[in-house]
This record gives C-alpha cells, structure tokens and sequence, in this order.
C-alpha cells in the first residue's frame, strides 16, 4: 500500500489482511515539507470570501488550490471568485468522474485558474509545479492538513501554503500545530479593507434618518421647530403644539349661577304639585 499519510484506521485496515506487512518511510510521520512556507491569517468568518480574492489578486496568483470542508461551501466559493472576475471551477463528491476530470484538466491547462475542492475530491491529486495551496477552512481532521499542503512544492519545488481561520477554529489550528510539531507562522493582512465596513459607510442606516428628522427639540420648551435643510422637504407642524402650556381654570374662578337655575323653594313647589299639596281649583 502506498499513501502520502496513514491514519489509524487506515493502518488497522490494512493489517486486517497483510501478513507480516513492512513499514517503509521516507519522511517522517506527520511530517510538511520544509520547502512549503505556512502561513495563517486570523480574519472574520463572513470576511473569508473577500480575504480568497484579496490573496489571489495581491499575490497576481494563477494556479492555485482552495481547500473547503463541504461540498456546499467549495461550489458557493467557485461562483464567488467567477463574479469577482477570477476563473475558478469546483471538484467535490457531487461530481461525476468524468465532470471532474474535465476540471481537473481545464485547470493543468491554465483555462482556470483556482480549484475549489474538498478533501475527497482531493485525494491523489498531482499537479506538477503548484505554486500555492490555500485553506479557505481549517481541516476537521489535523491529518488532512498534511495532506493539503502535501498537494504544493513536490519533487524538490518549493511552494507556499496559506489557512484562513476565524475565533471558532481556534482548537483546528491548535490540533495541527500539535501534530507537525511546530508552531506556524501567524500574519495580518495589513492592506485589507473588509467590504462590509465600506459598505457601511455607504450606505445609510434608515434608523440614523429618522432620528435626523426628529432631532429637534420638543415644543413644549417653547423652541421653534428646525428650518429644513435647503432643498429637503418641509414637516408640517401643527399650530396646536407651538403654544405655550396654559393651566385650566381653578373652581374658584368658575361663574356665579345663572338666574334661572332652579332655587330649592321652586323644588318644593314642583314636589308639591306632585304630590296633590298644591291650590285646590274651584
């Protein structure tokens, strides 16, 4: 059996039916290519995409493969990169053979110029000359990390190795490091600006227009009402609430009673009447 890594399970497989079987190595286990540069940037996960085609327009790279963990995220990437005017192609285990042989050689023969895959798809991948292999997703496996960046500087070439990790991918990047018995080297990309933050500024929280219209102060403070801005449209107020707070009338300032209103003596009368009290009729 030949492989580029054995996992446990692999070697459990295979000495279920090898007998006496010889290990032979010619590296050590686990081990990354001393050629291959590793590099990782900590950015915001919603922020991965735009960093994918920052790396590759900033570096002018042309051949490049991107690693993704899931099936969906390598074919959203692969759209991605094509509306940001990148030719990319995706393989993953959706695709038939023969739609991934046709990627795999539109992209030796330089009509695309990044590979979204995933590991599966992956697996045995020879490119000669790969200049640069990117992580777009840290490996759930440490292993597979291996792997990947086994895929760049082959036979004596040197290459480049970049990951992308966010808060979340902390222990990913902690079990790799673990693995290969080294630390990798850590940078910031200084000369990105997150397009979420420009679009924020551009564009113009409704709720900041509101509290713009309404920023005046309340009528009852016997202030004026703001003059409109010069060319913007005029709020109409109405009068009522301009005028200053008058209290109501105390009791004592009421009207004295009219002269027609009722006297008790007039009652009595009225009741009398009522009740067969009054003058009798000759």
């Amino acid at each position: 059996m030949f492989s580029a890594t054995f996992s446990p399970d692999i070697k459990k497989l295979a000495s279920s039916f090898l007998q006496d079987p010889i290990t032979i190595e010619v590296a050590r286990s686990n081990s990354t290519n001393e050629n291959v540069s590793q590099v990782v940037y900590k950015v915001e996960e919603e922020d991965k995409n735009d960093v994918a085609v920052h790396l590759i327009r900033s570096r002018s790279l042309k051949q490049v493969l991107v690693f993704s963990n899931t099936k969906i995220g390598a074919s959203k990437l692969a759209r991605q990169l094509d509306l940001e005017g990148i030719k990319a192609t995706a393989i993953h285990g959706d695709k038939s053979q023969q739609e991934r042989i046709a990627a795999l050689q539109a992209f030796k023969d330089g009509q695309t110029d990044v590979l979204v895959a995933t590991d599966v798809a992956a697996r045995g991948l020879d490119i000669a000359e790969l200049p640069c292999v990117i992580n777009y997703d840290l490996p759930y496996n440490a292993e597979d990390y291996v792997h990947r960046i086994g895929r760049t500087g082959r036979a004596g070439a040197s290459g480049d190795a970049i990951s992308l990790y966010s808060s979340k991918d902390e222990r990913l990047l902690q079990d790799i490091e673990k693995l290969i018995k080294r630390a990798i080297v850590k940078q910031e990309l200084t000369d990105f600006v997150p397009r979420r933050s420009t679009e924020r500024v551009s564009r113009r929280d409704p709720a900041d227009s509101y509290r713009s219209r309404n920023a005046e102060r309340s009528p009852y403070a016997g202030a004026a009402p703001r003059a409109p801005s010069a060319g913007g449209r005029r709020d109409k107020v109405d009068p009522w609430f301009l005028k200053p707070y008058e209290p109501s009338s105390s009791p004592s300032a009421m009207p004295p009673p009219t002269a027609n209103k009722p006297t008790a003596q007039s009652k009595q009368q009225k009741l009398a009447y009522l009740l067969g009290g009054g003058p009798k009729r000759t």
